[in-house]
């Protein structure tokens, strides 16, 4: 009667985290490989690649769709500015933007418009912050 090979405890709870559709053979070759080093793990990489003929970028669309990307630039738009308001707000918007009073005057008017493009999250909530407290409704996208 052939022996079973029993895999250490480590192995054992690295198969049990795996899902129960993955054929043993699949389950022995994951376990193999990450217990590679990162020296060792490039150089399988480089050895698939080249004996399968395909690239590692070939697969990244896949991991792509599997991780969302988290947001990183934003916009600012001004929704909407009471008319109450539309003195102070015009300078914050020269102070947000270094516009001269008739670019940021034009820029209130026939709103909503977009006010900073591409910015990080934080100015982007400041800028929201600052206009919102002087009367305008600001929106980030």
């Amino acid at each position: 009667m052939p022996q079973s090979h029993s895999p250490p405890a480590a192995e054992a709870a690295a198969s049990v985290a795996c899902t129960s559709t993955a054929s043993p053979k699949v389950l022995e070759l994951g376990d193999a490989i990450s217990g590679l080093t990162l020296e060792e793990a490039r150089g399988l990489v480089d050895h698939l690649q080249e004996r399968l003929g395909v690239t590692a970028a070939a697969f990244a669309p896949a991991a792509v769709v599997a991780a969302p990307v988290e947001k990183t630039e934003f916009d600012v738009v001004i929704e909407e500015v009471p008319s109450s308001a539309r003195i102070a707000t015009i300078k914050v918007v020269r102070a947000l933007t270094d516009l001269a009073l008739k670019e940021a005057k034009d820029l209130i008017e026939g709103l909503p418009k977009k006010l900073k493009e591409a910015v990080s999250k934080d100015e982007a909530e400041d800028a929201k912050k600052q206009l919102e407290e002087v009367g305008a409704k600001v929106s980030i996208a």
